[in-house]
């Protein structure tokens, strides 16, 4: 076993736990449900409330890094209408997150992510053109992205899903997702610092670790999306989505 901050890991925690950074860093720079993948793998070495204020410093510093490199493309007509909504279920997540079971959470979630997709694909093909641009719309998207992001940092592909349905460029749609979800992780530190104490200047000092792996896995998902055109890129992000649903029914 290996002492790191008060924190004792062997050294396949230590692997996981650089894999995680990784794939949270491939996330932020658009290769969304690699973000979804890493819950598990970090609640497997240090359980499920504990992992999410350890995940959390991860993924501001991932998110830091997408917003510097996106910046440019964000669509904040989009996230005025968002950030409201996200807010109340930020709070609603931090009363309530406590008391719901892991495996109730796991199929709520699962379920959650699955009608979005069937949303959006009835969007896509149904031209559905009003709905998206609908207030009650951008309410739901934003009340379940914060609710879902503070009890388990799993909001990624419900705003996917949000973005995806208003058509965003390639480009755009990171950029936006990007500034979403720094502004709403920053928001969330509080709470998980002083109502869940989850978030601790041990813990932090162990994420600290993480950042070369979060920038080398931010440099493969901007390879990797630079490759995709817009038309593949969609796709590719409804097939992950879909991915992460199934991997929250198995998990």
């Amino acid at each position: 076993m290996i002492s790191l901050f008060s924190f004792e890991l062997s050294v396949a925690d230590l692997f996981i736990f650089f894999l995680v950074a990784i794939f949270i860093g491939m996330s932020k720079a658009g290769v969304h449900g690699m973000g979804m993948m890493a819950v598990p793998l970090l609640a497997s070495v240090f359980g499920g409330q504990l992992s999410s204020g350890i995940m959390l410093p991860i993924l501001c510093m991932a998110d830091i890094l997408g917003v510097l490199y996106y910046h440019r493309h964000a669509e904040w007509k989009y996230l005025r209408k968002l950030f409201p909504w996200a807010v109340v279920g930020t709070i609603l997540g931090t009363i309530v997150g406590k008391s719901i079971p892991d495996d109730v959470f796991r199929l709520i979630m699962a379920v959650i992510i699955i009608l979005t997709v069937i949303i959006m694909i009835w969007l896509e093909y149904g031209r559905k053109e009003d709905v998206p641009d609908s207030s009650w719309f951008a309410g739901l998207a934003g009340t379940t992205g914060g609710f879902t992001s503070m009890v388990g940092n799993l909001a990624g592909s419900v705003m996917a899903i949000y973005f995806l349905s208003m058509r965003l460029p390639k480009n755009s749609f990171i950029g936006t997702t990007a500034w979403f979800f720094m502004v709403m992780n920053c928001f969330k530190i509080p709470f998980h610092v002083w109502s869940w104490h989850t978030i601790t200047w041990n813990s932090i000092l162990l994420d600290l670790i993480a950042l070369p792996a979060i920038a080398v896995g931010a440099y493969i998902g901007i390879v990797i999306v630079k490759h995709l055109k817009d038309k593949t890129y969609r796709w590719f992000i409804k097939a992950m989505t879909v991915l992460a649903a199934v991997l929250m029914l198995l998990r």
